[in-house]
């Protein structure tokens, strides 16, 4: 995939859901993972011809975990004329060794987007952009169904009141594999977490592949319902409130 290809879904993101605006400073959430690092190289190419004028900054949250190595992070923001910010803490302590998490994914994933959010505020954003993908957003729904009874997804954007700032999600159309071959030739740094690839997250992602399996076209059936914008209605709280920021 080129980059002119992965920007198609993503423009389209941004401008059906209002994402970015003239004067926008957004913070990109960067983990050193294959989404984060696609975002923040399509968001830099998009700026570039964007009719709206808005500045970026990197942003890496370091979990505390030994042995993380962010300076190619660092580097790959230098040469895309990005900005780059590290926030130090002490998650994966409290998370692993203090708290002893049976399921610690959760706390995690608040904790750690506490401590971007955070970051953005203290580097004068307002907007904070994240790597979710058409993937997420299926997984998610899933998640949902299945352990909470409740059929909802992630906003494509949402107003965080306490924090002030907007979270939006411009590659929420972009499939994973597009988003693993381009990401291909990127820094792609290794996720040091203890409980990488044993998640209720993961035991979704890998279900739809079995599901797959036997019905080859069930992910993209799914994904397109979830993204309908009126059949299901799942993004209409959303969408009333676009013009409000």
């Amino acid at each position: 995939m080129t980059t002119q290809q992965m920007l198609a879904g993503f423009r389209r993101a941004i401008t059906e859901y209002k994402m970015i605006r003239d004067g926008d400073k957004i913070a990109v959430g960067l983990s050193g993972g294959k989404d984060s690092l696609t975002l923040l190289k399509l968001l830099a190419a998009y700026r570039k011809f964007s009719p709206e004028r808005f500045e970026m900054i990197a942003v890496t949250v370091d979990l505390g975990f030994s042995g993380a190595d962010f300076s190619p992070l660092a580097r790959f923001a230098e040469e895309l004329g990005v900005p780059y910010a590290l926030e130090k803490t002490d998650i994966g302590e409290i998370v692993f060794d203090i708290r002893k998490e049976s399921n610690p994914c959760a706390l995690c994933a608040k904790m750690r987007k506490g401590a971007l959010n955070a970051a953005a505020v203290k580097n004068g954003c307002n907007k904070v952009a994240l790597g979710h993908h058409a993937d997420d957003f299926l997984e998610t729904m899933l998640l949902s169904f299945f352990y909470e009874g409740r059929l909802s997804t992630m906003p494509p954007k949402a107003l965080l009141d306490r924090m002030g700032v907007v979270q939006i999600r411009p590659m929420m159309f972009l499939e994973e594999k597009n988003i693993a071959a381009y990401a291909r030739d990127l820094p792609v740094c290794k996720n040091p977490c203890p409980a990488d690839k044993e998640t209720r997250r993961e035991y979704v992602k890998n279900l739809v592949a079995e599901i797959k399996k036997e019905i080859p076209f069930a992910r993209d059936r799914m994904v397109a319902a979830l993204m309908h914008p009126e059949r299901y209605h799942l993004f209409d709280k959303f969408q009333s409130e676009i013009d409000l920021y």
